[in-house]
């Protein structure tokens, strides 16, 4: 039987402390590919323990932008940049939610009471980099498109130059999403800048693009499901998305 030391130290783990209060890992982790399945699952886990919280953050969200969605060019700007607050104020209550406190719908606009500033700057640099992308866009694809009329090439040839400049459009559009995919919860839940919030985003999602693929394909199946009966669906699949970010937000940057 081994012997008790008196005077030495506690071997109490220094780490679980560590990885129990977030600190962030030293740079982002590669995860498997099955955690794309886990991230969906650990999303409706998170649902679960507080369904009724989440239905309402929801249904508040939904009717906001509606409004917005009536507002010509504001609107749809201020539709943006809520949506990353509104984002950076969910994983401040997924969090709570993580460590066994109460959600609200109050949660919905921690955000924009905590960390407005980072997170319209991060908002504000999205718009950017869409509305810069957008101009390409409208050159390159307009142009085409235009072409038949000024003489410089025939129908078909003109919407297949348009349909490459589409395709295009999405192809670089995807980078500008994994710049944001995490940003809001790397601002929100650790005071990140917008601008390495948005880099160590970007790197994460690089790093761990099998278990997006798998996530990406999943969450495509939810919702078509979500939307057969009326769109209802999407009361839980919304909320079950916010948690499965959550989830590889916690997968991915913080020390384990």
């Amino acid at each position: 039987m081994a012997e008790i030391n008196p005077y030495q130290a506690p071997r109490a783990s220094l780490e679980e402390p560590a990885a129990a209060e977030g600190l962030l890992a030293a740079e982002p982790r590669q995860v498997d590919a099955a955690r794309g399945l886990a991230w969906l699952i650990e999303g409706w886990s998170l649902f679960r323990q507080a369904p009724l919280p989440w239905i309402g953050i929801t249904l508040i969200g939904i009717v906001i932008f509606l409004v917005l969605a009536f507002v010509p060019i504001l609107g749809q700007l201020g539709s943006t940049l809520l949506s990353i607050a509104f984002g950076g104020g969910i994983m401040l209550g997924c969090r709570t939610l993580d460590r066994g406190g109460e959600l609200t719908v109050g949660h919905l606009f921690a955000g924009l009471q905590t960390h407005l500033a980072p997170l319209l700057v991060i908002g504000a640099l999205y718009l950017g980099a869409v509305f810069a992308l957008g101009m390409v866009f409208a050159l390159v694809g307009g142009g085409a498109l235009f072409s038949p009329i000024w003489g410089g090439a025939n129908a078909a040839a003109a919407m297949g130059g348009f349909a490459l400049a589409a395709l295009i459009f999405l192809l670089l559009l995807i980078p500008i999403a994994m710049a944001v995919w995490f940003a809001p919860a790397l601002a929100a839940l650790h005071d990140m800048p917008p601008v390495d919030a948005m880099k160590a985003s970007f790197t994460g999602c690089l790093r761990n693009m099998l278990p997006f693929l798998v996530y990406g394909i999943l969450l495509f199946i939810l919702a078509v499901v979500a939307s057969i009966p009326l769109g209802l669906g999407w009361l839980v699949v919304l909320p079950m998305m916010a948690g499965s970010i959550y989830s590889a937000y916690k997968d991915i940057f913080l020390q384990h």
